[in-house]
């Protein structure tokens, strides 16, 4: 596979005419950090998981990069995100692993997507569709193996042997057996070592009741950057695939080989003189202490600016690091941008970037909002006009 370095800059985006704020999508870094994802972990395949949107970055645009990048499967959480992806012409194999007893389970066998199947309700509706079509359901096992959440459980023997007659009958493939990390991003935790026993017993316990477990498949980004002993046949980050790291205490993005793939902008709308003392936004948590230059950013939580924020979100103007001041309000907040600022309504501020170009990231932004990066960028509105740059590079 061609190997893509990554640049020295990140590719920038034509802004949106009229726009207040977008979203710059790089789809040649997520296409890059997958290559470097399927180089670490080879031979091990490589499930990008472009649920959520895609995590922010925009469901169809990352998946086909996740593809050019070596990506052999695609993981989904919701149906409905699976048909998305099939309306859109996107033929890769397709795990989804999110679907209540009222979904139209024929129309995701007809879709050749591969359903999981972690409850015995589970099965017995994929069975009960496949029968409906005459067809074979394409499916992959889920057993908890201690997080408590999706998965079979306490009656995995049982489960087993449902399975392994619905096999027999021939309403149901096998294609992947899988679990999840309660502590992945802890890679020393106890519960990582016995989670993975446990997984591989319950492999071993689906072969002895004659069912060939397919692609077995435990790591999430955590565990496909931090433990080789879980990349099994297929790894499936999330995180790592927008070039964020899920261990920052570990490392940066860079220190994984990765960069990230979104820029959030937008457009100063008001500068303006205050003096010493002013109260700035809801409250007036934050006061001015000398006279000095405020700034109007037109994005608020509405946008995915986190409320709880306020007086510690970083942003970035004219290359100077900035700190909202005050409150976080549904469609703006303010920036205290000093004295000496000479800039204009319409320059740009960065709100979101690249921590090699010295921007703030969405690990700066989970820290002031005592939160992680996942929500930072999964947060980032619709009404935010999406910009995809990067795609033939």
């Amino acid at each position: 596979m061609t190997h893509h370095p990554a640049p020295t800059a990140p590719a920038r985006a034509t802004a949106p005419t009229g726009a207040s704020a977008w979203v710059t999508v790089d789809a040649a870094a997520i296409r890059d950090n997958v290559a470097a994802l399927v180089r670490r972990c080879a031979p091990a395949q490589v499930m990008a998981v472009v649920k959520a949107d895609a995590y922010g970055h925009g469901l169809v645009t990352a998946a086909r990069a996740a593809l050019a990048g070596g990506a052999t499967w695609l993981g989904v959480a919701q149906l409905e995100e699976a048909l998305a992806l099939r309306a859109a012409g996107v033929d890769a194999p397709l795990l989804t692993w999110i679907y209540p007893p009222q979904a139209d389970l024929g129309a995701a066998l007809d879709a050749d997507v591969d359903l999981t199947v972690g409850s015995r309700w589970n099965l017995d509706a994929v069975v009960a569709a496949a029968r409906q079509r005459g067809t074979t359901a394409r499916v992959q096992a889920k057993v908890d193996t201690g997080l408590g959440r999706g998965g079979v459980l306490t009656d995995w023997s049982e489960f087993t042997h449902a399975l392994a007659a619905a096999v027999a009958e021939g309403a149901v493939h096998v294609t992947g057996t899988w679990s999840h990390f309660a502590w992945a991003d802890a890679p020393q935790h106890p519960t990582v070592r016995a989670q993975q026993e446990r997984f591989v017993e319950a492999v071993a316990e689906l072969e002895a009741a004659g069912v060939d477990p397919g692609l077995r498949h435990l790591a999430n980004s955590a565990a496909t950057l931090t433990n080789p002993s879980a990349h099994f046949d297929l790894v499936r980050p999330g995180l790592a695939v927008y070039g964020l790291s899920p261990v920052p205490d570990l490392g940066s993005p860079a220190d994984f080989g990765l960069r990230e793939a979104m820029r959030v902008t937008a457009r100063l709308t008001q500068v303006k003189r205050a003096n010493a003392g002013q109260g700035v936004s809801y409250g007036h948590e934050y006061t001015t202490d000398r006279d000095t230059v405020l700034g109007l950013v037109p994005m608020g939580y509405a946008d995915g600016i986190p409320r709880h924020a306020g007086n510690a979100g970083p942003v970035q103007v004219g290359g100077r690091r900035h700190t909202i001041a005050g409150r976080v309000c549904m469609d703006q907040f303010v920036l205290d941008l000093g004295p000496d600022f000479d800039g204009a309504p319409g320059d740009e501020v960065t709100v979101l970037g690249r921590g090699a170009d010295g921007e703030p990231t969405a690990q700066d932004w989970a820290q002031a909002a005592g939160t992680i990066n996942y929500e930072v960028v999964t947060r980032m509105a619709p009404r935010l006009p999406r910009v995809v740059v990067g795609e033939g590079a």
